[in-house]
C-alpha cells in the first residue's frame, strides 16, 4: 500500500488533543510530540523555516505520520511521557529527561498514610495520578489536612503495638493536626471512614467532602479570617477543575492488549492498544479490505492473531468488544464499565479517526471511488434495489395558509444538483392542506418527467410522516410508478423513515452517512421552500400596498422594503431618509404619493 503525501495526511488529520509520531522513510520513530490540536500542530512544522537547523533536518526526513487521539490535553502529555520513554526517537532524546509524574499513595498499612510519590511500588498501596503538575497534588493535599487530620509519621501501628504503648504523640497531635492514633486515641474504624472519603476525593468523586471544604471556608470568612478563608477558596477551586483519571496510565490495568473494530461496506479498521505495567506504549490500525460478507467478529479474529503475531506479543489477557475465539490460553474480557471499558472506548475513538481519516483521503484522491463507496452504503441502510444516485426529495411551505407553496430539490451522487431544482406555486388546494399540496406537486412533477421523457429518480423522499407520504403514493399508483422507485417519508423530529405499507419506522444510526445525506436533502428542500414562500409573501404584501406609485418600479420598492421592514416605515420615513436609499428624485415621488394620500 503506498503511503499518502504529507500534504494530504495533515490535511486529514483530526482537531482533537493527541500524541503524532514522526517515521522517516525506513519506517523508523523520528519524532514524538503532543498536542491540544493535531492537525494545527502537526501543519505548523511545515508551513515556515524552523529557527533551528535540528527541526529543519528532522522536517525533511518525515515521510509518515501517525497519531493517537486522547481525551484531553493532560492525558496527551502523560503518553507522549510513555512513548518517549519506550521508542526512544532520535530527536527527542536531548529535549526530554526521564521524569516521571507524581502519584498521591494512600499506603496499605494499620491507619493509612498519604503522600505524594514517583515511584510506584507494588505492595498492594492505592496510587492516584498520576499528575502533570507536583503544584496540583501539594494543593490537593493541603486541602484534604484541612478538612482530615492524619497522621504523618512512619511508625508501624499494628494492634499489638498501640496496646503495649510503644509510641507516644508528637507536635503534630498537640496543634490539632493529628488524632493520636499512635496512642490509641482515634479507633482504626474513625480514621478508614477518613481514608475512604480521601480516596473519593482522589477518584474525582468529591461532592459530599465539598460542603465540608465550603463550611470550613464559611467559618473562617465568619471569624474575620478572610486570607485563610481566600486560600480554601482558591483550592477549592483548583479541585472542582480537577480531573483524577487518566486513561492513558493506571496502575490496576498491568500487561494487556486492547483489539476495537469499527467497519463499513467495504472494510474494517482494526486499533490495537498494547498497555504495560498501567502505560500505553503502543498504538496501531489496521485495515482490511472485504472481500465477501465476513462478519466484525471473523475480521477482529484474524486482526488479533495476525498484530500479537506481527507485534510478538505476549499478554494473556485481551480486552475487546465482544467475544471472539482466539485459543485457550488467552484470557478475553469484554469490560462493561470501569477503568477497562474506558480504556477500550479510548481504542474505539482511534479506529473511528482513522476510518475517517482514509475516507477523507479517498475522497481528495479518488472522488469517484468514494461516491460509489456512499451509494453502496446508502443501497444497503435504506434496503434498496438499486443505488440511490438521483435522489429527489420534496417539502411543502405555508404559513396559515398564505402563498402555499412547494420545493423539489435534486441531488445526485450524493450531491447538491441545483440546476434540477424546482418550485412549485400550489394552484388547486385552498388553505394550509399539506397532504393535497403533496399530491399536487408529487403528481406535477412526475406527469411532466413522463410527458417529457425524462429520467426518473432512483429514490423520492417526502419531507413529512405516514400522511405526506400516503398522499404520494396515491399519485404514484396514479402515474404507474408504485414499485418503479424506491419512495420513503422522513418525520421531522425522530429522524424516522418510513417505508410503504411499513408501520414501524426505520432508524439508521445517528453518525451515519446515510442519514447526513438524506438530513442535508431534507435541510435543502427546507430552505429551497422557504425561500421561495417568503419572496412570494414579501411581493404579495408590496402589490397589495406599493403598485399604485407613479414612476416607481417594483425594484425599486422592493429595495426600499428591505431597507425600512415595512410599508408602514416607509410611510413615516422622511424624504432624506428615502432619498438615501434611492436617490432625490425618486424619494420626492414616493413623498409626494403618500402625503397626497393622507390628504
Amino acid at each position: 500500500m503506498s503511503i499518502p503525501s504529507l500534504e494530504l495526511q495533515i490535511q486529514t488529520l483530526p482537531d482533537n488533543p493527541g500524541v503524532y509520531q514522526y517515521y522517516d522513510k525506513e519506517d523508523k520513530i523520528l519524532y514524538v510530540g503532543k498536542a491540544k490540536n493535531l492537525k494545527k500542530r502537526v501543519s505548523s512544522y511545515f508551513n515556515k523555516v524552523h529557527d533551528t537547523a535540528k527541526t529543519n533536518v528532522l522536517v525533511k526526513k518525515i515521510v509518515t505520520i501517525k497519531h493517537i487521539v486522547v481525551p484531553t490535553e493532560t492525558d496527551a502529555l502523560l503518553l507522549e511521557n510513555n512513548l518517549i520513554k519506550t521508542l526512544q526517537p532520535r530527536y527527542n532524546i536531548l529535549l526530554r529527561d526521564d521524569k516521571t509524574y507524581p502519584w498521591i499513595c494512600i499506603k496499605k498499612e494499620p491507619f493509612s498514610r498519604l503522600f505524594p510519590t514517583r515511584k510506584m511500588i507494588k505492595d498492594g498501596s492505592e496510587y492516584f495520578g498520576p499528575y502533570t503538575s507536583f503544584k496540583t497534588v501539594s494543593v490537593i493535599l493541603d486541602l484534604i489536612k484541612e478538612l482530615y487530620p492524619l497522621r504523618t509519621c512512619n511508625f508501624d501501628l499494628s494492634e499489638k503495638n498501640i496496646e503495649n504503648h510503644k509510641f507516644k504523640v508528637c507536635l503534630e497531635y498537640h496543634i490539632g493536626n493529628c488524632k493520636g492514633p499512635c496512642e490509641g486515641l482515634e479507633t482504626l474504624e474513625n480514621y478508614q471512614t477518613q481514608i475512604n472519603a480521601i480516596r473519593e476525593i482522589l477518584k474525582g468523586n468529591f461532592k459530599e467532602s465539598m460542603k465540608d471544604f465550603k463550611k470550613v471556608m464559611t467559618n473562617l470568612a465568619q471569624n474575620m479570617h478572610f486570607e485563610e478563608a481566600q486560600k480554601i477558596k482558591e483550592k477549592i477551586e483548583i479541585l472542582e477543575n480537577y480531573q483524577s483519571r487518566s486513561t492513558i496510565i493506571n496502575p490496576k490495568i498491568t500487561n494487556i492488549d486492547v483489539f476495537s473494530i469499527v467497519s463499513d461496506e467495504a472494510a474494517a479498521f482494526i486499533n490495537f492498544l498494547q498497555i504495560s505495567h498501567g502505560s500505553i506504549i503502543r498504538s496501531h490500525t489496521l485495515e482490511i479490505k472485504k472481500k465477501l460478507d465476513e462478519t466484525d467478529q471473523e475480521l477482529l479474529e484474524l486482526a488479533i492473531i495476525e498484530l500479537r503475531e506481527r507485534f510478538q506479543l505476549l499478554s494473556r489477557e485481551i480486552i475487546v468488544p465482544f467475544e471472539v475465539e482466539v485459543g485457550e490460553n488467552i484470557k478475553v474480557t469484554v469490560p462493561q464499565l470501569g477503568d477497562k471499558k474506558q480504556i477500550l472506548e479510548l481504542s474505539i475513538r482511534n479506529a473511528k479517526f482513522y476510518r475517517i481519516e482514509q475516507l477523507k483521503q479517498l475522497q481528495i484522491v479518488d472522488p469517484e471511488r468514494h461516491v460509489n463507496r456512499i451509494m453502496a452504503q446508502m443501497q444497503k441502510d435504506l434496503r434498496l434495489s438499486v443505488e440511490p444516485r438521483h435522489i429527489e426529495c420534496f417539502d411543502n411551505s405555508n404559513i396559515q395558509g398564505t402563498n402555499p407553496v412547494a420545493a423539489c430539490v435534486v441531488f445526485k451522487d450524493g450531491k447538491p444538483s441545483k440546476k434540477d431544482y424546482r418550485h412549485f406555486n400550489i394552484k388547486t388546494v385552498e388553505g394550509p392542506n399539506d397532504f393535497a399540496s403533496m399530491e399536487e406537486v408529487v403528481y406535477r412533477r412526475y406527469k411532466r418527467l413522463l410527458d417529457e421523457n425524462q429520467p426518473l429518480p432512483n429514490l423520492i423522499i417526502i419531507d413529512g410522516g405516514k400522511g405526506q407520504l400516503s398522499s404520494a403514493l396515491k399519485i404514484m399508483d396514479e402515474l404507474d410508478l408504485r414499485g418503479k422507485i424506491a419512495i420513503i417519508g422522513i418525520a421531522k423530529r425522530l429522524e424516522e423513515l418510513f417505508y410503504p405499507g411499513d408501520s414501524v419506522p426505520l432508524y439508521l444510526d445517528k453518525k451515519s452517512e446515510t442519514l447526513k445525506i438524506i438530513q442535508q436533502l431534507r435541510n435543502e428542500a427546507h430552505r429551497f421552500g422557504i425561500t421561495f414562500h417568503r419572496d412570494k409573501r414579501s411581493k404579495a404584501a408590496l402589490n397589495s400596498s406599493v403598485e399604485t406609485i407613479p414612476g416607481i418600479g417594483e425594484k425599486t420598492m422592493l429595495t426600499l422594503i428591505k431597507h425600512f421592514k415595512s410599508v408602514k416605515r416607509l410611510k413615516l420615513a422622511t424624504e432624506k431618509e428615502i432619498s438615501d436609499v434611492i436617490g432625490i428624485s425618486k424619494a420626492k415621488k414616493i413623498t409626494d404619493f403618500y402625503n397626497k394620500l393622507d390628504n
